[in-house]
């Protein structure tokens, strides 16, 4: 009886497994042969190819290969001169290894879409990443450079075969910078890494967005300003997190970004997010304030829980007031600023030409969580009539009262035509009076408001009549969750609904108590608004029977609702089997109403203290 033998491999595979060592050797070019191949012959090769060889042979392919179809362009050259391939062929190949390696990012990628440079960006970021927790060990001594790639990264890229070769040269983190560098746009660094290595790591990248975390020591800040030299040609946003910032770190940092006597650079974004910024507002960084001053490209500036206080707030938009930037977004939320307008004479300079030149361009304005009181409302009320191209502002978490609200009032009387479309006054301590009163207001608008959020503040069912008003005229997406309607507010609600809402987009009303009125208001609601897409009707302690009657709404409706949010409500029973009911009620594919998915979602939201 004969021994069964082992398949033997076919002459294709072992071809192809020879070309793929042949081509894995980056100094060695392929044989000139193997791009005189039918196409399909070499689509097959192509196919068949780890991420390093392929680069490999995209980057030695000549002119006249029968899989080319260049583009024009500076931007299709690389280093060698040639022209990198843009077909089909390659760029499939390209995207088939990205989603094989990175699967969950695959339908977050815009179309069209550079796979080889996605690949690659991405490659560089993971490498990045396992060098900084080799550096991190209390054990490692060496140089960042010298760092071994793991075999859980290089098996992506190589050929088993190539990574056991003594000869293989893929190995430390020096080669990838080396061979992809020119890919690499956007990098997060972590501090162990701002070391003066650094800069040469990077030398052949083009850095447009840089991401630093935990620069906490001088020591980290001079290497990181080496890189910031050598990138400021490219540089277009810079972003520190958890970092704590002196006042000569954050002068030598800007120092690097803007050159002195140079009024223009690329920097668009820069941003400090929850990190410590100590600066002394009575000697203010030189170079941090003439790169506030002179920075003509700066379009968004963030301070996000930097540990501002007050001086250092006026400091920064005293400076902006007389800057050249055309600054679109300043976020200055979660610091405790208040009284930072305190000293501005906004009377005397409204109205003047030379005041308020970036402030003029500015269109997002974030103050959320910063401890402001009625009074800071009342001078933020003169500061607006220097936006006049405001469109979104966030006061959400500032105490401001109804005397706060009644300033924004007065901004809108005296500015009737203001571009305002986004309002966020979100747990801002308002009663029903204040919040009636305003909406009366928005109401009589040339340019009504399209986005308001008045949640968590204590305001009753009377303000019911005022909110109908206000999202059957003009308001596309309203938020007043946790404002204590229960079922006398939704009631109220019900029976003002009586003309169609064609503008609302979207309205959250969860965490409201409605019970059974909250399910009989939606269901009005619903068929009298053919735009609504979202609805977010969350922890109102509605009964079962709520979500028959809602079902009956959504079957007459002919709009286009997509979301229905309806948990922690009481008619959802984690018991029940609601297969049919999300087969049934579905918006491309998916379903409309969001369930909960665990018992512990049913627990019915608690406002009380």
């Amino acid at each position: 009886m004969m021994t069964p033998r082992t398949k033997a491999p076919s002459l294709a595979s072992l071809c192809i497994k020879s070309l793929k060592l042949q081509l894995l050797q980056s100094d060695n070019p392929p044989i000139p042969d193997l791009y005189e191949l039918p196409s399909e012959l070499l689509e097959g090769v192509v196919a068949h190819l780890p991420a390093l060889a392929l680069h490999n042979f995209q980057t030695h392919m000549p002119f006249n290969c029968c899989l080319d179809s260049y583009e024009s362009g500076d931007d299709c050259l690389i280093n060698n001169g040639r022209k990198r391939a843009r077909n089909d062929v390659l760029g499939n190949s390209w995207k088939v290894l990205f989603e094989l390696r990175w699967p969950e990012f695959i339908d977050h990628v815009e179309s069209p879409a550079d796979w080889q440079h996605l690949y690659w960006e991405k490659h560089l970021q993971n490498c990045v990443d396992e060098a900084a927790e080799v550096a991190l060990r209390p054990t490692f001594s060496g140089r960042i450079c010298s760092i071994n790639v793991s075999d859980n990264i290089l098996r992506y890229i190589c050929h088993d075969d190539h990574m056991t070769c003594p000869k293989c040269v893929c190995k430390e983190l020096s080669f990838h910078f080396r061979t992809f560098g020119p890919y690499l746009r956007c990098l997060r660094l972590l501090n162990v890494l701002c070391v003066t290595e650094i800069s040469e790591l990077l030398r052949k990248s083009k850095l447009q967005r840089l991401v630093l975390r935990w620069i906490r020591s001088e020591k980290h800040v001079e290497p990181l300003c080496k890189l910031l030299i050598q990138s400021r040609d490219t540089l277009t946003s810079l972003e520190f997190i958890h970092c704590k910032l002196s006042s000569n770190s954050i002068n030598a940092i800007c120092a690097s970004l803007h050159e002195k006597g140079i009024h223009t650079t690329g920097m668009q974004r820069f941003s400090i997010k929850t990190s410590s910024i100590e600066i002394d507002p009575l000697a203010a960084p030189s170079s941090f304030i003439a790169f506030l001053m002179s920075v003509r490209t700066l379009h968004s500036l963030h301070f996000c829980d930097g540990n501002l206080d007050r001086h250092i707030a006026r400091m920064v938009f005293s400076t902006l007031l007389d800057s050249s930037s055309n600054l679109s977004s300043l976020d200055l939320s979660e610091n405790n600023i208040s009284g930072w307008l305190s000293t501005f004479s906004w009377r005397s300079v409204v109205g003047s030409p030379s005041s308020g030149k970036s402030l003029r361009s500015l269109c997002k304005l974030n103050l959320r969580g910063n401890e402001l009181d009625k009074y800071d409302a009342e001078n933020l009320a003169y500061a607006l009539l220097h936006m006049p191209g405001l469109e979104s502002l966030d006061l959400s978490g500032n105490p401001i009262e109804d005397s706060g609200i009644r300033s924004l009032i007065s901004y809108f009387t005296k500015n009737p035509n203001s571009r305002l479309a986004d309002l966020d006054l979100e747990n801002c301590e308002l009663s029903c009076c204040g919040v009636i009163e305003f909406l009366d207001t928005l109401s009589m608008l040339e340019k009504p408001i399209k986005f308001l959020s008045v949640a968590d503040n204590a305001l009753g069912s009377e303000v019911a009549e005022a909110i109908v008003n206000s999202f059957t005229v003009s308001i596309e997406s309203l938020n007043i969750s946790g404002i204590g309607l229960g079922p006398l507010g939704f009631l109220a609600l019900g029976r003002k609904l009586e003309k169609g809402s064609k503008k609302l987009l979207s309205i959250n009303i969860s965490k409201n108590r409605g019970g059974q009125e909250t399910a009989r208001f939606l269901s009005k609601l619903i068929p009298l608004a053919p735009r609504l897409i979202s609805v977010d009707a969350s922890y109102n302690l509605m009964p079962p029977e709520s979500l028959l009657m809602l079902c009956d709404s959504l079957r007459t409706a002919k709009g286009d609702l997509k979301r229905l949010d309806m948990t922690g409500n009481s008619c959802i029973n984690h018991k029940a089997d609601h297969s049919t009911l999300l087969s049934e009620f579905q918006h491309s594919g998916e379903p409309i109403f969001v369930l909960p998915s665990s018992l512990a979602s049913h627990v019915p939201y608690d406002d009380d203290p």
